[in-house]
């Protein structure tokens, strides 16, 4: 221990420890905080469920020290997701900013292929909704009341059947999913109800939101599997009605026959009844 007594000596090794930090490790240090590498970084503002596109995006070069890991360095790995969170401009992105689909809340519209279309319907009353408890994935009958002021209920034909992929608060937010909520006096009621149907379905709708009074009675809910066999069934008889002239049948609504209509629909949920 009497050489930690020498003035002399621990002065050269206090020296040395110096040396050691100011030409080896300090170096060192300076050159892991100056290593640069790319990484994307966001060119225009994004909102939450936005599809990036090539253009809001680019690389930048920056530090690499004390960079996130999960930081994202290649545009190729950006483009085609969806923003999970909102992005502004400069933001470089984390892989926990982004999601391969779209949010929940707006999936069931971006699976929309061409064949058929999203259609919004607006409910009147409380009542003509099924008393707030209609959800996604229901399959319902669509009736008009008292059409054309002739006291008649009517089912169009192209409307037996149709498949509820939404339905919508006057918010705009999805409401009544099926899902209790902690605080029911807080609990939005629907104002619209989004249909995925064909196109001729759409233009029966269309007509009957700004002439007619519209029900809605909830046919059927569960397996899946089971509700692909009532639209199978619907979409088979539109191409039936529509086939000859490719125009709407004089039983369809529309062309305010409701007892002609009636009819047609009671003919065909027989014939669809024996397919189930």
């Amino acid at each position: 221990m009497s050489i930690f007594k020498n003035r002399t000596v621990i002065g050269i090794i206090c020296i040395l420890v110096a040396l050691v930090i100011c030409f080896g490790i300090t170096p060192l240090f300076n050159q892991s905080i100056s290593k640069k590498t790319e990484i994307v970084r966001v060119t225009m503002e994004i909102n939450a469920g936005d599809v990036i596109t090539k253009d809001m995006v680019t690389t930048a070069e920056v530090g690499s020290y004390n960079l996130p890991e999960n930081v994202l360095r290649d545009t190729n790995s950006v483009i085609g997701k969806y923003a999970a969170a909102d992005l502004s401009v400069g933001d470089y992105i984390l892989t926990t900013k982004l999601s391969d689909s779209p949010a929940a809340e707006n999936a069931y519209l971006y699976s929309l292929d061409g064949t058929k279309q999203a259609m919004s319907v607006t409910i009147k009353s409380f009542a003509t909704g099924l008393s707030g408890k209609l959800q996604s994935g229901d399959i319902v009958s669509v009736i008009v009341a008292d059409y054309q002021g002739k006291g008649e209920a009517v089912i169009p034909p192209e409307l037996q059947y149709v498949e509820i992929i939404s339905v919508t608060a006057s918010t705009g937010y999805d409401a009544n999913t099926g899902e209790a909520t902690e605080d029911e006096d807080e609990k939005e009621l629907p104002s619209t109800v989004t249909f995925l149907v064909l196109p001729e379905q759409a233009e029966v709708l269309a007509e009957l939101e700004q002439d007619s009074k519209i029900h809605l009675a909830l046919v059927y809910r569960g397996d899946p599997e089971q509700s692909a066999k009532f639209i199978e069934a619907q979409d088979k008889l539109i191409e039936e009605l529509y086939a000859e002239t490719g125009k709407k049948s004089e039983s369809s609504v529309t062309a305010g026959k409701g007892a002609a209509t009636t009819t047609t629909v009671q003919e065909s949920e027989v014939k669809q009844d024996n397919e189930f």
